[in-house]
């Protein structure tokens, strides 16, 4: 066991832990950190995370590439268009860091105390009083307020998250009460330690020419912040630079020691996917997340970088997350109403023969929510899950006590055919017929048309093959590919007939988000990640038995149980995942000897530039 580092459920320094509030407890209540799933692992005088190495060297530059364009630095409403969110925690401090090593838990940054009610219905945050933000000033109770308050306003994600979040009130210049709507939501107290705080006395300020600012509108001027990086300099819509803040007040707090370790990070901007391949060859970038399987495969083979160990190629494990990627269709539309007609786009979907041309055997079909997980369902329901099911009964489909879900398996001529039959039946019984060679509605006569969505040219190598099998049953289908900004318009207004490619990353202790990504009071609220438009009783019912579990068995068995019943609706076409991440990198860091169990790689949190490598490499420009 590494030094200083309590060992998993044992007492926790400073108090014992009551028994329905998370995390560690002092005497006086206050908490270092909150855990869903037990007890924090490092104890309230920790120096730094396993994982970070705090004599890391500083300096140095890494650059990324990101597909599409920005026009906004505003991040309340960051959805609207660009890529400004993966860019927020360099700028912005919150309340309380997640660790890389532990499922679910946090330890404090802005803040150096939490202290949970008992019954879970409010929580109280202290700020430590050493918290600047970038232009000197102290970082306070109002500003918390204010940026709960605007988020909640202006943000449908957030505002979805924060729903049982109704108050958030100042109780001294340094300590800040959230109040619930509910109570024993053990969830709730730890998710209100995760968003930006915005500096109140900036955006209630004017900008240069005089204009006040505006929270609820897109803006390119630079941003105050006090998190270890700020904006430096930015070219509108091709690339920003963010410089590490050398008197950054929180750079020697244990969740900090040994990271964002690089002088500058820079973004650069690209339009279509094969550029950036070829930027990344030409070093105008340094890292990159393969998620083609092409690409991977076939790319980068005979580069002379790569053979020459000037790029390295790495898999990292991912067990931290799990993920559900899917051909979304859109409930709101008529025709996708009736479950028989999903069944059959799923059973026309020939997973095995893409993953055998396409993929070159890279990826696994996606059959639970939360693939990947100890959270995704299987075979029949028993114990505690199947009396959770039991209690929805008469909300549920029947089939979630007798079948298990199974994706169709295609791979074959034979099988193929088999399955094709069956998505006729299926439409048929749904109410149609095929005239011509078009399948039609019996009552209209309207043939069922359908056009998927991209974002990029990838989605044409896994839409194309998918219309030649939708088109043997009789269906029309096209496919439209628009810029990124654009996409994201048409999302935020649910404005598809189906996304060729969309996912929902998933936790190991899943909550509140759920009613964001299934719930019924999201289906019709634009912006929402309720994509498909699900509005269900049982589901909603379930992901409330989620959030209200009392203990870590029950949460595994509400949400195998809330999986379940997803999966036997046919909200969605489920695609295909991997459980590592595919990088490339061009050989110029280093890193610490142990890597973070839920982080991937790290990188580039606590990497660093190192000067030897780039020497041999070539110096970035």
């Amino acid at each position: 066991m590494p030094a200083g580092v309590r060992a998993q459920g044992a007492p926790p320094a400073g108090g014992a832990q009551t028994s329905n509030v998370p995390g560690s407890v002092a005497g006086d209540g206050w908490r270092h950190g909150l855990s869903l799933l037990g007890e924090p692992k490092y104890p309230a005088d920790f120096t730094h995370f396993d994982y970070a190495d705090p004599n890391a060297p500083k300096g140095g530059l890494v650059r990324f590439g990101s597909q599409g364009s920005f026009d906004n630095f505003n991040l309340i409403v960051a959805g609207v268009k660009g890529d400004l969110e993966s860019q927020i925690p360099l700028i912005y401090d919150t309340l309380l860091a997640q660790a890389q090593d532990e499922a679910s838990t946090y330890y404090g940054l802005l803040a150096d105390g939490v202290r949970p009610a008992e019954d879970l219905g409010s929580v109280v945050y202290r700020l430590r009083p050493e918290a600047r933000w970038h232009d000197g000033q102290p970082v306070t109770a109002d500003d918390v307020v204010f940026s709960f308050a605007v988020l909640k306003e202006n943000s449908p994600s957030y505002s979805s998250y924060y729903k049982n979040v109704t108050t958030a009130e100042a109780i001294g210049p340094h300590e800040v009460r959230f109040i619930f709507s509910e109570k024993g939501n053990r969830e709730l107290p730890q998710i209100v330690g995760q968003f930006p705080v915005l500096p109140k006395h900036w955006w209630q300020g004017k900008d240069a020419s005089g204009r006040p600012r505006n929270p609820a509108e897109t803006t390119l001027e630079i941003p105050l912040g006090s998190g270890p990086y700020r904006l430096a300099r930015f070219e509108a819509g091709r690339t920003a630079a963010y410089e590490r803040v050398p008197d950054y007040w929180g750079r020697d707090l244990p969740v900090n020691r040994g990271a964002n370790n690089f002088d500058t990070q820079r973004a650069e901007y690209f339009r279509d996917a094969t550029v950036m391949i070829e930027a990344f060859k030409a070093d105008q970038f340094d890292w990159r997340t393969e998620n083609i399987a092409r690409n991977w495969a076939t790319a980068y083979d005979g580069f002379p970088a790569l053979r020459e160990g000037r790029i390295l190629k790495e898999e990292f494990p991912q067990a931290g997350m799990g993920m559900m990627q899917a051909f979304t269709l859109n409930l709101r539309r008529k025709k996708f109403a009736d479950e028989r007609v999903r069944r059959a786009f799923n059973l026309a979907f020939d997973f095995e023969e893409m993953n055998r041309t396409l993929f070159y055997g890279l990826y696994k079909r996606v059959d639970s929510y939360f693939f990947g997980t100890e959270l995704a369902s299987s075979g029949l329901p028993e114990g505690r899950e199947r009396a959770i099911l039991e209690s929805v009964k008469d909300m549920v489909p029947a089939s979630v006590f007798t079948t298990p879900y199974k994706n169709p398996v295609n791979g074959s001529p034979e099988a193929v055919r088999t399955n094709l039959r069956e998505a006729v039946r299926l439409f048929q019984e749904a109410g149609y017929e095929i005239r011509g060679n078009q399948m039609v509605e019996k009552a209209s006569g309207q043939p069922f048309t359908v056009e998927f969505l991209g974002n990029d040219n990838s989605a044409e190598r896994v839409v194309l093959p998918y219309r030649a099998a939708l088109q043997r049953i009789g269906l029309t289908v096209s496919l439209r590919v628009v810029d990124p900004a654009q996409y994201q318009n048409l999302m935020r207004s649910f404005d598809f007939d189906a996304l060729a490619l969309n996912n929902w990353p998933e936790s190991l202790s899943p909550g509140n988000e759920q009613r964001g990504f299934w719930g019924s009071a999201a289906a019709d609220k634009p912006g929402s990640r309720n994509l498909a438009g699900i509005k269900d009783p049982g589901v909603d019912a379930l992901i409330d038995k989620l959030i209200y579990a009392g203990d870590r068995e029950e949460l595994v068995a509400a949400t195998r149980a809330l999986d379940r019943v997803l999966l036997a609706h046919n909200y969605v076409v489920p695609q295909w995942s991997s459980d590592v991440s595919r990088t490339l990198r061009w050989n110029r860091f280093a890193h610490p000897a142990v890597l973070p169990r839920y982080g991937a790689s790290g990188f580039p949190t606590t990497w660093w530039y190192d000067k030897d490598l780039a020497a041999k490499t070539g110096v970035a420009r």
